[in-house]
């Protein structure tokens, strides 16, 4: 099944909040409606727009483009190579012992670039 995360913010502009516009918190949770998922094929690149509304009826439109990013993970391949023991019982795993390798993995990780803007230009931000 899917491996499913938490989504973080890597880096941010500005770094600190300019007086009138805050920067929107949660806004990891908006840009992946259906989770933060590891993928073992590379998806399409979307594009979407969540309109988020603050405290004081301010409207954010935050236009979300959204690739994914090949990366290598050892600890998904561990997991699976544990299942993969686990199913055998005690039998070796062809090749992987005998060469005394763990090979990576090979995952793609989902990645968001977001514009929040109080302007309504989709297009434009697109």
């Amino acid at each position: 099944g899917p491996t499913e995360g938490l989504g973080k913010i890597i880096q941010r502009f500005p770094q600190k909040d300019w007086e009138d516009t805050p920067f929107p918190q949660g806004i990891e949770l908006f840009c992946q409606p259906g989770g933060w998922q590891l993928s073992k094929e590379r998806k399409q690149p979307t594009f979407f727009v969540v309109v988020l509304t603050d405290i004081d009826s301010e409207r954010h439109y935050c236009s979300c483009l959204t690739f994914y990013e090949a990366e290598i993970n050892l600890q998904v391949r561990d997991l699976q190579q544990g299942t993969e023991m686990q199913e055998q019982g005690t039998k070796e795993i062809e090749g992987e012992e005998e060469s005394g390798l763990i090979q990576p993995a090979e995952v793609f990780a989902p990645k968001s670039l977001v514009l929040v803007s109080r302007l309504d230009y989709p297009e434009i931000f697109r």
